[in-house]
């Protein structure tokens, strides 16, 4: 299921089911989440050719299930990576789920592995283990549903779960199942992603750092007889000139106090995930100290948990960042940007003719001009290209 890297990448972009808007942890210009408004960003990425999109997950997200079964319909060649929570669902129910999701998709279905990392959300959901024991349910959890998923009959009993003729009547549409993606940092993580998982994630660091997590993550899936491909979920800020990309930076925090940086830095620490202290480690907290490496940003950080970096610059800078990934071996971005669809709309039209993607056409364009008898552009004759990134 795992594809050998090939100098090419998909990118994906993010569906903003906690809500949207023009500045970080301010009220104005924020957009409130509605289908009709996630519907506008899944069909823009569909159709400018964005491999899938990410559906977070959480306490403070729509659910990711229902928004993904909600907008499959509405789109045609869109993936959706939606999470599968162990601890919170059933390996059953959740098989169920998935092999549904992806039959009523035709195959768009990617799997998103979240163990959690915040033991005050885990605690109002009713999980009280420990970080590590949370892997040993994961690890559980996984066994049993792609086995369930892959067609067989599944009696098992761990140390968490158990399942007795266990089964999937009606199977997934991708064989054996949808791919798994993973992102865990911790030695715990690293081995249960090498046991199970197809993509193994990061979020954006320094290209050092994570050439560093992919070659301990590499180790652990070769000791397994496994290799993973490997993606990055990054923020962007790609505009025509890296002044225009720096103003617009500045301009998505302007509305941050030192207060509400505070708040939100102390909420994160309370979490016992490496990645988030990963995270949180480059830039302290310290508005002063964002730029932690050429055009990687932690201003998104300050007051969001999970992925906290954005690469800021030039169409050019971008894509010279991204390709630097790609030597490392990373094949799949999971980008977002803020508000996310005019963001999906100027990263497509400014980076994707720079990027070395898995697919360089797009669909046929017909024969809709902007050059109707009204306004500036009536004499322009000349037809867009398209630049997609979807396999």
């Amino acid at each position: 299921m795992t594809q050998s890297h090939d100098g090419r990448a998909d990118v994906l972009w993010f569906l903003p089911t906690h809500g949207d808007g023009r500045y970080l942890g301010a009220a104005e210009g924020a957009r409130e989440v509605s289908l009709p408004y996630l519907r506008q960003i899944a069909q823009a990425a569909d159709e400018l050719g964005y491999f899938g999109v990410l559906l977070p997950t959480g306490r403070s997200c729509e659910d990711s299930w229902v928004i993904a079964s909600a907008l499959a319909p509405l789109t045609k060649d869109l993936r959706f990576l939606v999470a599968v929570r162990p601890g919170l669902q059933q390996p059953s129910a959740a098989a169920r789920m998935a092999a549904t999701l992806d039959r009523i998709s035709n195959g768009r279905l990617l799997i998103n592995v979240v163990t959690g990392g915040d033991p005050v959300e885990l605690a109002g959901d009713g999980v009280f283990l420990a970080h590590d024991e949370r892997y040993v349910v994961t690890d559980e959890f996984l066994t049993i549903w792609r086995q369930l998923l892959s067609g067989e009959s599944v009696t098992y009993e761990g140390k968490h779960l158990r399942v007795d003729d266990g089964r999937v009547i009606f199977p997934p549409v991708q064989k054996p199942y949808p791919p798994l993606y993973f992102g865990g940092s911790s030695p715990a993580g690293i081995a249960v992603a090498a046991e199970h998982c197809d993509v193994y994630l990061t979020w954006g660091e320094p290209p050092a750092q994570v050439a560093e997590k992919i070659a301990t993550a590499r180790r652990a899936a070769e000791a397994k007889g496994k290799t993973f491909s490997y993606g990055i979920r990054l923020h962007v800020i790609a505009r025509e000139t890296e002044a225009a990309a720096w103003e617009a930076a500045e301009s998505l925090i302007s509305r941050l106090d030192d207060a509400t940086i505070a708040k939100a830095q102390a909420t994160l620490k309370r979490q016992d995930s490496v990645g988030q202290s990963r995270m949180m480690a480059l830039h302290g907290g310290d508005r002063n100290k964002l730029l932690v490496s050429p055009n990687l940003w932690a201003g998104v950080g300050l007051v969001r948990g999970g992925a906290g970096t954005a690469l800021v610059g030039s169409a050019d800078q971008v894509a010279d960042r991204m390709k630097e990934y790609i030597d490392l071996g990373i094949d799949r971005f999971i980008l977002s940007g803020y508000p996310h669809l005019e963001e999906a709309y100027r990263f497509a039209e400014l980076v994707f003719p720079k990027l070395p993607l898995r697919a360089t056409t797009g669909r046929p364009v017909g024969h809709a001009r902007n050059n109707g008898p009204f306004g500036e552009i009536m004499a322009n004759d000349l037809v867009p290209q398209r630049q997609v990134s979807a396999s």
